[in-house]
């Protein structure tokens, strides 16, 4: 008996350390292969469009920085031409801008971040909950760590339909994705842990609106987009000669939603200004300081310390995401976008070196996400947890189950075999 528990030891203390191997070479990249050669920025955009071309049939942009700097571009499209100023919807990513328009009133002193939000609240409450909303503060809201549990998740609004205001739209959300619960209210205990929340965004839209006074597109067009030089970006009415075309994921043309919650999903914007952005981020010509003097650098370093985190990992700072760790106490950082049907962006960048990436597409509801994640591990040599998530959950689980399979069988052919000696 005592020999059977011993192997029953034996193979639980096995399937543990096997766990951790698998876990940590996967995200080590262990025999996953490099897109191309350390530094070989050309040659991680000739893979880029490959897999455009193998994966897509509606449109792309891709801007590849180096130091900063533009150093590769690519535009291509099933359609209507794209270039670097066609207007893309960047769905989620939206949220790093709406971020950026949130500090601005917390350096004005406008608003404070760890004060609950409805201390500013005039328009709408918080439906009641046993948890209350003191702990919601703004703080929590960036970094989706308010307690919120609606998942949102917008499909957005069709052509000719009525858009509700942001209030309706707090209060029952109809334009819900599917997987999401679309109901905004505090679900769980605030800073229990990390749960991604359109609907927290949307409650940080009407907030600019209530402390600033004006609608959320003329605040963070005064306060944010013209100060960045980005002056073709808005969260309304895009100019239509600029539009990209939308595309499904077969190639056919698609619906262009419109958005109440515009601060969540619906931010307009080209790989021009979206490279003023990513260099805001650093120190630029003639000493520029990070941030342009939209944000202060102490600011920016702030929105990069973690709030939240995964599996002990640090994934969210205020407004932004964090890929995978840059240096010492730092991290690459970023945001990804995905709309129905098949819009799909990201952004990324690491301070510490200036380099970046921008990918804008339709006609996929992954590719830009993909190109994304293989840039973050030609850059760090770490594959970022969403990348292991959406791409790599399937291969890690056999790999899992083939190692642990055989751990068990060796364990019961060694009971078997000391059983009988």
């Amino acid at each position: 008996m005592g020999r059977l528990f011993g192997v029953i030891v034996a193979v639980i203390a096995g399937l543990g350390l096997w766990a951790m191997l698998v876990a940590v070479g996967a995200r080590e990249g262990w025999l996953r292969p490099m897109p191309a050669a350390s530094g070989d920025t050309a040659g991680f955009l000739k893979w880029a469009e490959s897999r455009y071309e193998a994966e897509s049939r509606g449109n792309i942009a891709i801007v590849l920085l180096d130091n900063a700097q533009v150093a590769q571009t690519f535009f291509a499209s099933h359609g209507r031409a794209v270039d670097n100023n066609s207007l893309f919807q960047v769905a989620s990513m939206s949220k790093w801008l709406t971020a950026w328009g949130v500090m601005t009133l917390v350096e004005q002193r406008r608003i404070d971040l760890d004060a609950p939000v409805s201390r500013y609240l005039t328009r709408w409450r918080l439906p009641p909950s046993e948890f209350g909303d003191d702990a919601v503060t703004i703080r929590r809201l960036l970094s989706h760590t308010a307690g919120l549990t609606d998942g949102l998740g917008f499909r957005g609004f069709g052509p000719g339909e009525h858009l509700p205001s942001i209030e309706q739209e707090l209060s029952h959300t109809v334009d819900v994705l599917p997987g999401s619960a679309g109901i905004v209210r505090v679900g769980a205990h605030p800073d229990s842990t990390w749960r991604y929340s359109g609907g927290g965004y949307l409650i940080l839209q009407l907030l600019i609106e209530e402390v600033s006074g004006q609608s959320f597109n003329d605040y963070m067009r005064l306060a944010v987009f013209e100060p960045l030089g980005m002056t073709a970006s808005t969260f309304v009415d895009p100019d239509p000669g600029q539009l990209a075309d939308v595309f499904g994921p077969d190639g056919s043309p698609a619906v262009r939603y419109r958005f109440t919650a515009t601060g969540a999903a619906s931010l307009y914007t080209s790989a021009a200004d979206l490279t003023r952005f990513l260099q805001a981020q650093v120190g630029g010509p003639g000493g520029a300081p990070p941030g342009r003097g939209v944000l202060s650098p102490a600011t920016l370093q702030s929105m990069r310390a973690p709030q939240a985190y995964l599996l002990f990992m640090p994934v969210w700072g205020l407004g932004e995401t964090l890929y995978a760790p840059s240096g010492v106490d730092d991290f690459v950082i970023g945001h990804d976008g995905g709309n129905y049907p098949a819009i799909n962006t990201t952004a990324r960048i690491d301070p510490a070196t200036g380099d970046g990436i921008i990918v804008l597409s339709t006609g996929s509801a992954t590719l830009a996400r993909e190109i994304g994640g293989e840039w973050l591990y030609w850059q760090t040599g770490t594959v970022g947890l969403d990348t292991l998530v959406l791409f790599d959950l399937r291969s890690i689980l056999i790999l899992f189950a083939a190692g642990a399979m055989a751990i068990v069988l060796g364990g019961i052919s060694f009971a078997r075999f000391g059983r009988r000696s």
